[in-house]
């Protein structure tokens, strides 16, 4: 029997549904906020500023990028989810506050990014990339897992804290490799890194950014990349799936998106598709996307949001099986 707040909840979906479906004949009609939740000069805000320039030309309104920092991003990532739905305040986000914190922080967060999120555009991935000091007898992957095989309990690897796409990259390792290697958290990719250097730490899951200086300086040797192919970035160094059979399947990546409030029209998920993916073409904000260890991939928005909802069962797995709670 159709209730009378079955019957309200109906008549207002309807009248939202008619509602957004109007604006996006007009839209935008006034500036577009793209929410970071990140500090400014990090990964996840350059390329919101990036695409906010091919965004301004092609929509004819103002893009305003806006740094909401805090709460592992999920200050921003939840005030897009409670935003109106009509496309005027997006998100740019990492794998993070979208499918690997609600595995985490669970009852505490204050929104449901599988419900209150949808996926507009994947702007790149982030493979991590391996590195161990340049003293280190190992340079491929499958010198990797000789090594740690041989090596069992006796190795650590570092990332820039607990649960994130670093220590899973390393946790998947793990598991599929059959390897002992223990996981050290650092505040951040820089310490993590260095320590790797100085022989603290046997390796580390790093993002490119982080660890290019010190590879360059020749401080570091990278022996692998988490991703499934060769980094453009990095094409002599193997990717990890190489170095033994168990890890044949094996892909760990982070990765930056494009979101908006739920409920936003299609019409308007696909025209901001059509030009985060025109602008991932073009050859010059490539090489910048390039430069921060971003391999860009273009994906209309039905395939985005088949790739999030994988990915979130993939790090929900990760956790589970590795045990990985947050520190009180």
């Amino acid at each position: 029997m159709l209730t009378r707040r079955d019957f309200l909840g109906t008549t207002g979906a309807a009248i939202l549904t008619g509602v957004s479906g109007a604006n996006a004949q007009t839209y935008p009609d006034h500036p577009i906020r793209i929410l970071v939740g990140y500090p400014a000069g990090g990964g996840v805000d350059i390329v919101a500023r990036l695409l906010g320039e091919p965004m301004k030309a092609e929509l004819g309104q103002t893009i305003v990028v806006e740094n909401r920092t805090g709460a592992s991003a999920m200050i921003a990532s939840g005030a897009v989810a409670k935003a109106p739905p009509d496309g005027h305040t997006l998100l740019m986000a990492a794998s993070g506050e979208v499918a690997i914190n609600q595995h985490l922080y669970k009852e505490k967060m204050a929104y449901d990014p599988q419900r209150e999120l949808d996926p507009v555009a994947l702007v790149g991935i982030v493979p991590c990339v391996i590195v161990v000091a340049s003293t280190t007898p190992v340079k491929t992957p499958a010198e990797l897992i000789a090594y740690a095989k041989a090596n069992p309990g006796k190795l650590s690897f570092s990332s820039s804290g607990v649960g994130n796409p670093q220590q899973l990259a390393g946790e998947l390792m793990n598991s599929m490799a059959g390897t002992d290697v223990l996981h050290v958290p650092y505040r951040g990719s820089a310490p993590a890194v260095t320590d790797v250097a100085v022989g603290a730490v046997t390796m580390s899951f790093s993002s490119l950014a982080a660890a290019l200086p010190l590879i360059q300086d020749g401080k570091l040797r990278a022996v692998a990349v988490t991703s499934k192919e060769r980094m453009p970035q990095l094409p002599d160094v193997a990717p990890l799936n190489e170095g033994a059979p168990g890890l044949a399947r094996y892909e760990l990546l982070n990765w930056f998106g494009m979101f908006a409030t739920a409920g936003t029209p299609p019409a308007v998920i696909n025209r901001l598709n059509a030009i985060v993916n025109t602008a991932l073409k073009d050859k010059a904000l490539a090489e910048k996307l390039i430069v921060q260890g971003i391999v860009p991939k273009p994906m209309t928005a039905p395939e985005f949001k088949s790739f999030v909802g994988s990915e979130t069962q993939k790090f929900a797995q990760i956790i589970t099986q590795a045990k990985i709670t947050l520190p009180n």
